[in-house]
Parts: C-alpha cells; sequence; structure tokens
C-alpha cells in the first residue's frame, strides 16, 4: 500500500497507471475517481471525472436501463436528456431489455449499460479500468474504438495489465511501485522501468 503520495499530473496526456499486483494501483484509481477516500490529504482538480468506465457501480438493480440512464445523466447534469438516454440505448445494445429492470441483466449487459451511460457524456478525463474486457468480442472492438474517439479530445488514466493496449491509449505512464508513485513523461521509458521491476 501506499502512504504520502504527492503527485502533479500534466494535462493533455494519456496516462497509464502501472504497478506490481498488490501495489495499490486499484487503491488509487478508486481514490482519483472519489469512489474511496483516502485517510488523509485530497485530489485537487477542477476537471470532470468519469466513474471506472468497466465498472457497473452507480447502476440500480431495481430501476430500468432507461431509469439508470437517465438518473446518471440528471445526476452528471446532462442538458438534453432525451438525446443522452438514446445516445446510451443505441451503444449498449440491450433491445426491448433497456425498458426491464437491471437485476433481469446478465453482468455483461449491466457493463454494456455503465459503459454506454459513461461514454454518453463528455468528461474531461476517462479513468479506464481494463474497460475493453466489457461484454463479446463485437462490443469489446466497439468499446474500445469509442475509447480511442474520447482520448482524441479528453484525457485517459488507464489501468491495464496489456501493455498493447497500453500502447494504443497511453503516451505517458506513472509508477506505483513500494508505496511512491512516479510519473514518466515517455511512455516507453516508463514501461522498460516496469518491466524490470
Amino acid at each position: 500500500m501506499f502512504q504520502d503520495l504527492n503527485a502533479v499530473l500534466p494535462e493533455g496526456h494519456n496516462v497509464a497507471l502501472l504497478g506490481s499486483n498488490g501495489a495499490g494501483k486499484s487503491t488509487l484509481f478508486r481514490i482519483i475517481a472519489g469512489s474511496e477516500y483516502p485517510n488523509a490529504g485530497k485530489v485537487i482538480t477542477d476537471k470532470a471525472i468519469s466513474w471506472p468506465v468497466a465498472l457497473a457501480s452507480g447502476i440500480h438493480p431495481q430501476m430500468t436501463g432507461r431509469e439508470n440512464t437517465r438518473f446518471i445523466g440528471r445526476v452528471n447534469g446532462v442538458d438534453d436528456l432525451d438525446e443522452y438516454e438514446e445516445k446510451v440505448k443505441q451503444f449498449a445494445e440491450l433491445g426491448i431489455k433497456y425498458d426491464l429492470p437491471v437485476k433481469n441483466y446478465s453482468s455483461g449487459m449491466r457493463s454494456r449499460l455503465a459503459f454506454g451511460c459513461c461514454v454518453a457524456i463528455d468528461f474531461d478525463v476517462y479513468l479506464i479500468d481494463e474497460a475493453t474486457s466489457v461484454g463479446d468480442q463485437k462490443f469489446r472492438k466497439k468499446a474500445k474504438q469509442a475509447l480511442l474517439e474520447k482520448s482524441k479530445t479528453a484525457s485517459v488514466i488507464m489501468v491495464s495489465h496489456d501493455i498493447k493496449e497500453v500502447r494504443e491509449f497511453c503516451d505517458s505512464a506513472m509508477i506505483l511501485h513500494q508505496g511512491k508513485l512516479s510519473f514518466y513523461d515517455e511512455l516507453e521509458q516508463a514501461l522498460e522501468i516496469y518491466e524490470a521491476l
């Protein structure tokens, strides 16, 4: 785990968060997302940050896909809820199940709904946590394409063990190792250091 971390992430970078298992990547990721609070200190930003894209957190099982979409849209200050709802419906490909309670969804369907709700909002920073492992192969391809599009106009912070995927999305990296966080402007330099740990 980590203590006394202090880091400044420069704007305009797509950053990989690297570290060995148990280094605290997921915890740090949740702290950045605001879904977990640090024991001390804080994250300071004026950017709109997404929730971790692959996680179906915030999806209520008793509500339908459509109700969840509208709720998430309202919470995140979406102006045109009808347009947002339509975008999510098209993206998630749930068909008539969009109007059924989420408790009847498979985990893949729930993930597709959460993913659709996230990418249909224009965040400044997208938190991507093994996001392209969502759903079947066709949907994974679609999800990856949507995130690559977003990464052109917004920043990305990604946790992934897939180095090919990291290279596709990121241009720089942070390495969390033995309780210390180091930022590297050059992705390849960071990957070399990471692979030597």
